[in-house]
């Protein structure tokens, strides 16, 4: 079995990982489901057990998706303002406005389960099973 480092940690695939998490589906097993609610993720998987409820994907997708549903708005305005006609400019609030909606809710799930895919396969934020945890209340030196 490989190891990933001097920890003697076994490896674990990100993109396989990444993949599961995209699915809505555990990193580990790919068969158990990530998420109790729409972006609540579970406390562990209910097929292997893996245990989700230290993970950390706070701010990371809502990033991503800002960045990504930026970019396909400002497309998509720019497509509409080059086409031959000119186009009236409520039509650019009737279009975008459910544009950016929906497509922000179809994505937000799955890039939280592409980051939680992403720590898990790669030890962070208490998915290290022999590590230490990552948080400061759980310091014993004060």
């Amino acid at each position: 079995m490989p190891y990933t480092d001097l920890t003697l940690r076994p490896a674990r695939p990100t993109w396989p990982a990444m993949l599961n998490g995209m699915k809505c589906r555990c990193p580990n097993c790919g068969q158990g489901k990530l998420f109790s609610s729409y972006l609540k993720v579970a406390d562990q998987c209910d097929v292997c057990g893996t245990e989700f409820f230290h993970h950390r994907a706070d701010d990371a997708p809502p990033y991503i998706v800002i960045t990504i549903v930026g970019h396909l708005a400002v497309g998509a305005v720019l497509h509409m303002e080059m086409s031959s006609t000119p186009l009236p400019a409520l039509t650019y609030l009737w279009v975008m406005i459910p544009l950016i909606i929906i497509s922000s809710l179809i994505l937000l799930p799955i890039t939280k389960g592409a980051v939680v895919g992403l720590q898990w396969a790669r030890y962070m934020h208490g998915f290290d099973p022999v590590g230490g945890h990552d948080e400061f209340e759980d310091d014993e030196r004060r």
